[in-house]
């Protein structure tokens, strides 16, 4: 990577103080008359499914995954980055840039996913990375958070690859940068409030210095959650952020489509903020295509809703139709392009998402009809 991780960056008073925003009263997507909702992929699995083999047809004819899903109608690319992943070369910085390099190409907009991690970031699993696992003093690994994330966006600005939004931390129901492999039940507010603050602090600057709008996000999965702990990060002194990203799984939710809706009201109303689910998905079917088990099971599966290539579609279109009415303003997939590959995960050989993709793999991965998610003339506000 090159990142210079500096633990001991002093920071200065003006950090901290409010930095206006991009969101605050912007109704359509900033540079964008075509678009106004945030209907996106995370597209992260991209680049090494390419190095594997993968393709993407429509129509039997293969197509370019960036170009397909910008022509679709996708208005913004969600990719994760690790600190320092030593088990894959992909979802470092490298590799972000050429996911944020060719979205941009297509003009669509761009969602930084830090995981503050080197492994997957999830309410499960919230380790520190390697690089920073002997440092106990809070306010020393703040500076590294600091450093990282600053050290990370500026290394994109000067390439011309800034993002449009970033996320502080993924699925951070739990304590952030735990020293333990598996989160543990009871979260130091102080030091994880402490800590995104601190990122928070170094995306503010970097849009300070570079001029350019940044939008800042804090992430916690599933919305049964989610008012519990922006209330505690309030409570605890967070700095400003301009979104709430959720998380929403049927097989791990409790709350069903209208619940989902009014939840997404409160949040807005409660905090002030704006809203997007920036992670949810759909099965097609329940077979799975490789070695690799599959993430999605009947479990997935919500009253008034079969598994089907067409119930998949409609689906997604009652979901964003929710999420919109509820005052959100979009909703992105994950991962609609993870395919059937020769690729290893850290598990097995192929994808644990081919039965949720946007591609049959049955049909030497045709699209599907769930791409009519992206049509925003369903959705109205």
């Amino acid at each position: 990577m090159l990142i210079k991780r500096t633990p001991y960056l002093l920071l200065i008073v003006s950090l901290f103080c409010t930095f206006s925003t991009v969101a605050q009263t912007v109704t359509k997507i900033k540079g964008s008359s075509k678009h106004r909702f945030y209907l996106g992929a995370d597209l992260s699995y991209v680049n090494e499914m390419e190095d594997c083999g993968g393709m993407w047809r429509v129509k039997g004819e293969k197509k370019d995954p960036y170009v397909l899903f910008a022509d679709k109608g996708c208005s913004i690319v969600r990719v994760r980055i690790w600190n320092h992943a030593d088990w894959t070369k992909y979802s470092n910085l490298e590799d972000v840039k050429k996911t944020i390099k060719r979205s941009k190409e297509q003009k669509m907009r761009v969602l930084l996913d830090f995981h503050y991690s080197d492994n997957w970031a999830d309410p499960a699993h919230q380790s520190i990375p390697k690089a920073w696992k002997e440092i106990t003093d809070v306010e020393i690994l703040g500076d590294s958070v600091y450093a990282y994330t600053y050290n990370s966006l500026m290394a994109l600005a000067a390439e011309g690859l800034l993002p449009d939004l970033v996320q502080v931390g993924n699925e951070i129901n739990s304590e952030v940068m735990q020293y333990t492999e598996k989160s543990e039940g009871k979260t130091n507010w102080k030091r994880n409030v402490a800590l995104l603050n601190q990122g928070l602090a170094a995306v503010k600057q970097v849009s300070k210095k570079t001029k350019k709008p940044i939008g800042t996000m804090l992430h916690i999965a599933q919305p049964d959650e989610a008012f519990a702990w922006f209330k505690s990060a309030a409570q605890h002194g967070i700095a400003p952020y301009d979104w709430i990203g959720l998380s929403y799984y049927t097989q791990w939710s409790k709350f069903d489509l209208a619940q989902l809706k009014a939840e997404i009201r409160k949040l807005k109303t409660k905090f002030k903020k704006r809203v997007m689910v920036v992670e949810a998905g759909y099965p097609f079917t329940l077979e799975n295509a490789d070695q690799a088990n599959n993430l999605y099971d009947t479990t997935s599966q919500i009253p008034g809703y079969s598994i089907s290539p067409s119930e998949q579609k409609r689906f997604m279109i009652d979901m964003t139709k929710a999420v919109i009415s509820g005052g959100g303003e979009g909703v992105i997939y994950w991962e609609p392009a993870w395919i059937s590959t020769i690729c290893k995960t850290q598990w097995a050989t192929g994808s644990h998402c081919d039965n949720a993709t946007f591609f049959d793999p049955a049909k030497e991965n045709e699209a599907l009809p769930v791409f009519d998610f992206f049509n925003e003339s369903l959705y109205k506000k």
